[in-house]
């Protein structure tokens, strides 16, 4: 399960430069997730500099936010 968030992580970050709307890049970890039959988690959009425990599996808006993930 954590080998899947890693690897998560890294494609979020991958685009973190672009502005990409953030229920985009949501979407596209959700599915990525969904794929790989990963479930009961939420995916959040937090703005980039709020603390949080939860991992980060993005950014968008030009890194003005960031996509955590956390189990339920």
């Amino acid at each position: 399960m954590r080998s899947y968030v890693l690897w998560i992580v890294a494609l979020g970050m991958s685009g973190s430069a672009l502005a990409t709307p953030c229920d985009e890049v949501k979407g596209q970890i959700a599915a990525k997730l969904d794929a790989k039959h990963v479930a009961n988690y939420t995916l959040d959009v937090v703005p980039a500099d709020q603390n949080s425990d939860a991992k980060v599996v993005g950014t968008c808006e030009g890194g003005a936010k960031k996509i955590i993930y956390s189990r339920k």
